[in-house]
């Protein structure tokens, strides 16, 4: 792939980059195309040649087709995904034998009333190109960040950080002065162990090959569709609408030279005399941990730099995503002057605790995912026939997860409890782990809930580069609203909906440019700045 030019801030010169990105995974791509959208001027070097060619990562989550609707993005990728039928795990023997149990991946298989948006099951080789798409900032492929100048990158007082990098096609050596780092190169990441961060959480959980390869399966999966079959040997996946499939296993002795086409007939199940066209081979190691701490100095990690999840629930990817949703807006307040650097302290202490709950989460599917195996093995060594469903060891809500991912409560200085009646804030209390179960809320902290505006326009359709004030009376706001130095659109809210979002005739709720909400009015303002007031409390700034 041909690399794009560097920007001014790619040469030993004064000029200073506002972010550097690192690592061009689906989380770096994000963050490339919604810094842009502020307007913020970036780089994202890559040390690979080219985007990844493997399908890895399998699962597009609601919360995250939320993200790429707002980025005008959700329609081409469900285009080129799945249909919603494949929305599902399917637990097998072998490919061929029937299903002896099946959880449904809800938001995916089918509409779900909490979002405007379905989940899809798609690769991250088709979903990457999409987000390569989306932006028009510089990116370098070839290209490794190998040392930062710490004595200009650490500590919160810094003007500016020093990176160095390295063109592996030339090896020429570069520098690059930017105003902020954001590392989003992987587990393995080069940022993260170059500041020292050390991790928390079970770590490495094995090593795991994944073979890509065409083989005519239709017989066992036409008529019963999904985005993962889980069987003894191995889960294996269809890559593409059009064709393909992953096998993923635990990477066996002597995997130098291994038969691979050999493997994955054998792991299909005698009988099944499928010839098995090899495509793909990769080896990779499954992480579980959490990052100690998400920031250093003017330098960020996101995804999973950040937080390593296993693969069951597709939460790593999906959770890195919401990383750089929650952070690209407050590096762009910062840049263009309407938030304090303060602002950025918000990010750790609002995705520190998320990543946390969910590698508890994952960790926890992963392990009842196994408990089904288990027991199938022990109705088969008892004898007898087997039964044709196993019974679940988790109840059919568990793995619908839209609690963990559209209920996230954030708490920090840029949420604020409901403004009472005097114009008085403060921080909000602890939030409570929703867990799976998703319960509808206008609370500070939480995610805007979706509701109709019209027909075809959700509340999270008026959400983007800007605060959204949404109220059933925006006639009595739209004064302060005008006078407010920050990026802000006032937005009428049916008054079918004040009740629901616990509003009276006059109340407002001030949502983020991330989709939370960061202040709540039950009635109307206690004053003429009482808007301007939440908002310099909520960035830490008040714009001249």
């Amino acid at each position: 792939m041909t690399d794009m030019p560097m920007p001014d801030g790619g040469s030993d010169d004064d000029d200073l980059l506002p972010v550097l990105i690192v690592g061009g995974g689906p989380v770096g791509l994000t963050a490339r195309a919604l810094l842009e959208r502020w307007g913020v001027r970036t780089l994202l070097v890559e040390k690979h040649a080219e985007l990844s060619p493997f399908p890895r990562s399998r699962l597009v989550n609601v919360r995250s087709m939320e993200i790429f609707r707002g980025l005008g993005l959700a329609d081409g990728i469900a285009d080129a995904a799945f249909a919603p039928r494949y929305g599902c795990i399917r637990f097998r023997d072998t490919l061929h034998d029937r299903d002896f149990a099946r959880a449904a991946m809800i938001g995916v298989d089918a509409p779900v009333p909490e979002s405007p948006v379905i989940g899809v099951v798609t690769s991250q080789d088709r979903l990457e190109p999409t987000l390569l798409g989306a932006a028009r900032a510089p990116m370098r492929f070839g290209t490794e960040l190998v040392a930062l100048d710490q004595d200009q990158g650490q500590g919160q007082g810094a003007e500016s950080v020093v990176a160095s990098l390295v063109d592996h096609r030339t090896g020429a050596e570069t520098r690059v002065r930017a105003r902020y780092v954001l590392a989003t190169d992987g587990a393995n990441s080069t940022v993260r162990r170059l500041l020292g961060i050390g991790t928390a959480g079970p770590g490495a959980l094995g090593d795991f090959t994944t073979v890509v390869f065409d083989a005519d399966l239709d017989r066992w999966c036409a008529e019963r569709p999904a985005g993962l079959y889980f069987t003894t040997h191995g889960l294996f996946a269809p890559v593409y609408p059009e064709g393909g499939w992953a096998w993923f296993a635990p990477t066996p002795e002597g995997a130098a030279s291994a038969d691979w086409p050999a493997l994955v007939s054998r792991a299909l199940g005698s009988g099944a005399d499928v010839p098995v066209d090899l495509v793909r081979v990769q080896h990779w190691v499954m992480n579980a941990f959490v990052a100690e701490r998400l920031r250093h100095g003017r330098i960020l990690l996101a995804g999973d730099a950040a937080h390593a999840m296993p693969i069951t629930g597709g939460l790593g990817m999906n959770t890195g995503l919401s990383d750089v949703h929650n952070l690209c807006w407050k590096l762009a307040g910062v840049l263009n002057g309407w938030a304090d650097p303060g602002l950025l302290e918000t990010y750790e202490a609002e995705r520190h605790p998320v990543a946390q709950r969910t590698l508890q989460q994952a960790v926890a599917n992963a392990q009842l995912m196994m408990r089904v195996q288990s027991r199938r093995r022990e109705q088969l060594q008892a004898g007898g026939a087997a039964p044709d469903r196993v019974e679940l060891p988790w109840t059919e809500r568990f793995f619908a997860q839209l609690g963990l991912l559209l209920g996230v409560t954030y708490r920090s200085t840029a949420v604020l409890a409901d403004v009472d009646a005097d114009g008085d804030t403060s921080p909000g209390t602890e939030p409570s782990d929703s867990g799976t179960d998703y319960v509808l809320t206008a609370e500070p902290g939480h995610r805007m809930p979706h509701l109709w505006l019209t027909d075809h326009r959700s509340t999270l359709d008026a959400l983007g580069e800007w605060f959204s004030l949404l109220t059933p009376d925006p006639a009595r706001w739209e004064g302060q609203a005008a006078a407010a130095p920050w990026p802000l659109r006032v937005e009428t809210l049916p008054g079918e909906h004040a009740d629901v979002c616990g509003l009276g005739p006059h109340g407002a709720l001030l949502v983020r440019p991330d989709g939370h909400i960061a202040a709540r009015w039950r009635d109307h303002p206690a004053s003429d700045s009482a808007l301007h007031h939440v908002l310099a409390s909520v960035t830490g700034s008040t714009p001249g």
